[in-house]
């Protein structure tokens, strides 16, 4: 059994890999721009989150072909007429490109470059399926916890949905996109370790069941973590069982509902707790929650301090799928430029080098994006895209996960309140437009490419 590395070259498709080598084999040499943004918002969605940056970075610095994975790729059939040059360019290859993009948090919306990629263009589509897939994830996921937590009205989220996701590895890596998001923490131990996100946990109905009282699981819970017990109160009654931890005398850091009547259940255990002075005690819910049903839950009074929201957030339940796509903008070849265009009318993409300019109005709050050449300046506003590879190294430092959160939340405060809302969703859309100078340049390359067809 071969082993996996996370930076294998063969983590693409293959059709990538066809085109390489019909580049390789033809001696197509050039220097391509590609850039990657997502066409569409996904339904009730209003803006999107970037996440997935830090990823993409490593692996395009690190990207290999091992001795095994071109052995492989010679056996393939696709590449039977295929010669050792090739095969010998696998052998050392190693992304050399220019990449800017927006920062982790950045809020941005359809049209709009996440990332930029300039590079021998046998390289640059080597690399696509990577960043495309990456970003798409961590982004999707950024995106919903921002919804969720704007829902929860200042309230703690902790991201509860490891064991729903859709691989151990995309686990780890919805934690680290939620926290983007805005959520507090995780209870992913792994995602804790590896990106310093605070890590929170409770305790499971199995610890409950297997103890002969509730009681005498109270309690030893209680004395083993007496500064972190969050107790489980629905495995039989929940008010029998706030009542035994009264009883008790000692005190809880929180209890947690999971199940049932959860605003009821909420407001009764608050007056409990706060009759025999337990006011500090916090009340957690979870159990098949996501935004609509924490906002619900407020609307209609609950007394929750925060939520542990699982498989709606993992896996971006309602919207699964981001739809982000890398499209070739601009070739330059035997010292000529060209700007490339996708005309198909349901697809059409804009040529050029771009860069996105976000513009403020009254009280600091975004007003109006601008999507234009990369050339173009508009002092007022603020450049979204960086720099953040050049020549292959990187010129950007790591991403700070806190930093990259709360460019989120401030994104998130900054937008208008009608984009921001969840139930306002894809009808309220935030203006975007694309500068005169990129219109013309699409008019011209429209030109260019009806003349050559003679239509």
């Amino acid at each position: 059994m071969n082993s996996y590395s996370g930076h294998s070259g063969l983590l693409t498709d293959l059709y990538q890999l066809t085109m390489a080598a019909g580049y390789i084999e033809t001696g197509f040499d050039a220097r391509a721009t590609f850039e990657l943004f997502v066409r569409n918002l996904p339904p009730r969605r209003s803006y999107l989150a970037a996440a997935g940056l830090e990823q993409a970075l490593d692996y395009l610095q690190n990207v290999r072909f091992t001795a095994d994975e071109i052995a492989y790729l010679q056996r393939h059939p696709a590449f039977r007429n295929i010669s050792a040059q090739f095969f010998d360019y696998l052998a050392q290859f190693r992304f050399a490109g220019d990449v800017w993009a927006m920062l982790e948090g950045t809020m941005f919306f359809p049209g709009e470059p996440l990332l930029r990629v300039t590079a021998p263009i046998t390289q640059a589509q080597i690399v696509e399926t990577y960043l495309l897939a990456t970003l798409n994830f961590q982004t999707l996921i950024a995106s919903k916890a921002a919804r969720v937590v704007t829902a929860a009205r200042g309230r703690n989220v902790i991201e509860f949905g490891t064991r729903r996701a859709h691989g151990i590895e995309s686990g780890v890596l919805a934690a680290r996109a939620a926290y983007i998001g805005g959520c507090q923490g995780t209870s992913n131990v792994m995602a804790g370790h590896r990106f310093g996100i605070p890590t929170f946990g409770t305790q499971a109905h199995s610890w409950i069941m297997a103890h002969h009282e509730e009681e005498e699981a109270f309690r030893k819970f209680l004395e083993i973590f007496p500064d972190h017990a969050v107790l489980l109160v629905d495995t039989y009654d929940v008010r029998a069982a706030v009542e035994k931890i009264i009883a008790m005398g000692r005190k809880p850091r929180g209890v947690r509902l999971d199940s049932g009547d959860l605003a009821a259940d909420s407001v009764w255990v608050r007056r409990r707790l706060d009759e025999v002075g337990w006011n500090d005690v916090e009340i957690f819910a979870s159990g098949d929650l996501d935004e609509d049903r924490i906002e619900a839950l407020l609307a209609g009074g609950a007394r929750i301090d925060g939520f542990g929201v699982g498989t709606a957030l993992s896996t971006s339940a309602d919207a699964p799928a981001l739809g982000v796509i890398y499209k070739l903008v601009e070739l330059e070849r035997g010292g000529e430029v060209h700007n490339a265009a996708k005309l198909s009318r349901a697809k059409i993409t804009y040529p050029g080098r771009k860069q996105v300019y976000r513009f403020a109005g009254a009280g600091g709050k975004f007003s109006e994006d601008i999507i234009a050449l990369e050339e173009e300046r508009f002092p007022e506003a603020e450049a979204l895209l960086v720099p953040v590879l050049r020549a292959g190294q990187r010129v950007l430092p790591a991403t700070d996960l806190g930093e990259a959160r709360r460019r989120c939340l401030e994104g998130l405060d900054r937008l208008p309140e009608r984009v921001v809302d969840p139930r306002t969703g894809d009808a309220a859309a935030y203006p975007v437009r694309y500068s005169s100078r990129l219109d013309a340049l699409l008019d011209e390359v429209r030109r260019r490419v009806e003349r050559a067809a003679r239509i």
